[in-house]
């Protein structure tokens, strides 16, 4: 497990650039934390490392975002609004995580039962603002598998 705090969006969205830069074919990143941790800023900086000239968004009502203009296709998801596992494997999700691509996944612990044990988990959560206009200091958690990350929180 390595730690990580970030004291800006800026240094989430670097650590993003910093693990794209090692991203290879079939990698699956899943992104864990409350709304406003960091995730679609991290995503950003990913898409960035990987070589995505444009902001992305959360694909919060499609559910996956595809850019192919990169190093490496990158398949983005929000599955915060997904119900049931069946609802992604009516997209294709299989497809996608074993595809020629690499899959990052916002909220991904509402199905880390589904995902390999060798999907990545990267664990934002936000802390206490120093001051009234100082930005709260994120904590960044990055485990190598799904088994080390439930390990950890046990």
């Amino acid at each position: 497990m390595e730690n990580r705090i970030s004291h800006s969006d800026e240094e989430t969205a670097s650590f993003g650039r910093e693990l794209a830069s090692s991203a290879q074919p079939g990698d699956i990143f899943a992104l864990i934390g409350d709304l406003g941790a960091g995730k679609t800023v991290l995503a950003g900086g990913f898409a960035e490392g990987l070589g995505v000239n444009y902001p992305i968004h959360s694909p919060t009502f499609t559910i996956v975002c595809e850019y192919t203009d990169g190093r490496l296709p990158l398949y983005h998801f929000d599955v915060y609004r997904i119900e049931d596992e069946d609802e992604l494997f009516e997209i294709g999700f299989e497809d996608y995580l074993f595809g020629d691509g690499v899959c990052l996944i916002e909220w991904a612990d509402k199905f880390a039962d589904i995902l390999p044990d060798s999907c990545r988990i990267v664990s934002l959560r936000r802390g206490e603002a120093p001051g009234v206009f100082e930005e709260a200091p994120r904590y960044i958690e990055l485990f190598d598998s799904i088994s080390e990350w439930r390990e950890e929180s046990l």
